[in-house]
């Protein structure tokens, strides 16, 4: 089950960092082949669930996520969004975490524990390689458009 860290400072306020990273419909336009679906009415909070549906045609896989941590960033503290994966496939949990950087900008850390299920270990390494390319990729995107 690969655990993996990313970090990104972008000059970019906490509070944008964190909705631009948190609005979960925007990561429809940046994760490849994936649709996501809010589940609750809004606004965000703990509690609330979605889908990141991905793949092509009939075959896909849902990600259900729950957010079981909804900290936004305020003042000078950091902000922290913990998500636990529920769905029968895609296992595990994600944390993202925004914190003030001298000149306002934030450092942004989006740490996750991916499994998927009946998976062998063996794969491991191609799965943390591809989540780190795929998540790396969707948080850079994700913190370059408004």
């Amino acid at each position: 089950m690969p655990t993996f860290s990313l970090e990104r400072t972008p000059p970019l306020a906490p509070a944008e960092a964190w909705r631009r990273l948190t609005e979960w419909p925007r990561h429809t336009d940046v994760v490849p082949l994936t649709r996501i679906e809010v589940l609750t009415a809004p606004p965000t909070h703990e509690g609330t669930r979605f889908v990141a549906r991905s793949g092509v045609g009939p075959v896909t896989v849902d990600d259900v996520m729950e957010v079981t941590v909804w900290r936004p960033p305020a003042g000078d503290g950091p902000g922290l969004c913990r998500l636990e994966k529920r769905g029968r496939v895609v296992l595990g949990w994600a944390e993202i975490e925004v914190r003030p950087e001298p000149g306002g900008h934030s450092r942004v850390v989006w740490r996750e524990e991916l499994r998927i299920r009946l998976l062998p270990r063996l794969f491991d390494g191609v799965l943390d390689r591809t989540a780190r390319l795929v998540f790396g990729r969707a948080a850079d995107q994700l913190l370059r458009k408004a």
